[in-house]
């Protein structure tokens, strides 16, 4: 049987770049500042997203996340963006929350503000930074997971082109228990996906 080629992610391929805006899909996404400390203290105090990410944050928690995502790039393991509305506040977060350059696999990770829903900011971040990935870290798969529970979150990756690949059962542990897990994934090789 033969094998098929698949072109090598060369290491640093983070570490040498410098962490971009990215503009696409009606969005951008930036590097987060330090003076984003106040929007990530709201979104983690919102119910939802304290229900789907376990987690609150202090304003000293706060600035020891937006700190670390430099070090995370450099040290090519994740990457986080602010997801910022026509305005130029802060609307979200997406992370590429786990990096195997020598793999080609990225894991994400995003939030939308409450009063940022029903945009599809989430599927146009998503969008975007896969499209960054495919095109800029050669990456060939990126994939992300989501509780069973979290509907709005499986609509996110259907309107991104993410393929619902398989549930992993009782996989992540939320506040009121063990999750079940749907796992989506795009290959590098999909059909972009438009969204709108």
């Amino acid at each position: 049987m033969p094998t098929l080629a698949t072109p090598a992610v060369p290491p640093g391929s983070m570490a040498a770049l410098t962490q971009p805006e990215i503009h696409a899909n009606g969005v951008v996404l930036r590097p987060w500042q330090a003076s984003d400390r106040p929007a990530v203290v709201a979104a983690y105090a919102d119910p939802a997203i304290q229900r789907w990410h376990c987690r609150s944050m202090t304003d000293d928690e706060a600035r020891e996340w937006i700190a670390a995502w430099p070090g995370r790039w450099r040290g090519e393991t994740g990457a986080g963006w602010a997801v910022l509305d026509d305005a130029g506040e802060v609307a979200g977060q997406i992370s590429l929350r786990r990096v195997v350059l020598a793999e080609g696999l990225a894991e994400v990770s995003y939030w939308v503000l409450p009063g940022a829903r029903g945009r599809r900011v989430a599927p146009r971040a998503l969008s975007a930074v896969t499209s960054w990935s495919f095109e800029t870290l050669r990456m060939h798969r990126v994939e992300l997971c989501h509780s069973t529970a979290n509907a709005a979150s499986c609509r996110v990756a259907q309107h991104a082109g993410f393929a619902a690949e398989g549930t992993k059962r009782s996989e992540a542990r939320h506040a009121d228990g063990w999750h079940d897990m749907h796992l989506h994934a795009r290959l590098a090789g999909d059909a972009r996906a438009e969204v709108v």
